[in-house]
């Protein structure tokens, strides 16, 4: 069977993380994509850039 691209990535999830419900995001070429911790098999969400961008620019502010 062959490999998913997805199977292939480097996913992070954050380092505040503890209980594992969180999300996980890999960074192809093509922008971003997002996955549920907790399901991991399911489909991914790809998001562009400028919008990632501007998500962790929202997560930063104090």
């Amino acid at each position: 069977m062959p490999q998913r691209e997805d199977d292939r990535l480097i996913w992070k999830t954050s380092t505040y993380t503890d209980s594992g419900a969180c999300l996980e995001w890999s960074r192809p070429a093509s922008g971003v994509l997002v996955r549920d911790t907790k399901a991991r098999g399911r489909a991914t969400v790809p998001i562009g850039s400028p919008a990632w961008q501007g998500f962790i620019d929202w997560v930063r502010q104090p």
